[in-house]
């Protein structure tokens, strides 16, 4: 598993015969370059086959310190308001929903790259718990609740009515 050898799919072609790669297959070598120059700079460093749920944990941490989205503690004034009319000493941090996006990329890009989905370690428990923790002290910081998208139900047809007398 090279992280050099990233396999590149080409999903979209121009029109002048040539073939581009998709905005979400650029982004993902992106985010595996990412994480494999992490574990390069890594003390020690870490090879991708030894690499776990909590190096993954880490890397989630590292990238905080360059996050947009201001995430306030229980003990601001603005605890609980999605728009703040005022500033306040809150740090920023990475949004759940670019984190949630960014694992997702990353997992498969590390079984493109003949990971195992049992080894993965961007599937791990513990990341998943870690999103889901995110996800939820970010809703209530910013007073916003993330709903889980309902899937729309095809309506069933209802069966025919009996026929009368038949009690």
């Amino acid at each position: 598993m090279d992280s050099s050898s990233f396999s590149e799919n080409s999903n979209t072609t121009t029109g002048s015969g040539g073939s581009t790669i998709s905005r979400y297959e650029n982004q993902k070598r992106r985010d595996w370059n990412t994480f494999n120059q992490y574990l390069k700079n890594h003390r020690p460093p870490l090879s991708l086959s030894r690499c776990s749920g909590a190096h993954v944990l880490e890397f989630l941490r590292y990238l905080d310190q360059f996050g947009k989205t201001k995430v306030h503690s229980p003990v601001c004034p603005f605890y609980g308001h999605p728009n703040p009319p005022a500033p306040c000493p809150c740090p920023l941090r990475q949004a759940w929903g670019s984190l949630d996006a960014l694992i997702g990329r990353l997992r498969a890009a590390y079984e493109e790259n003949g990971g195992t989905p049992e080894t993965n370690p961007f599937g791990a428990r513990a990341v998943r718990l870690y999103l889901r923790d995110v996800r939820d002290l970010q809703s209530k910081a910013r007073g916003i609740s993330y709903e889980k998208k309902k899937r729309k139900r095809q309506a069933q047809p209802s069966p025919p009515p009996a026929p009368p007398g038949e009690d």
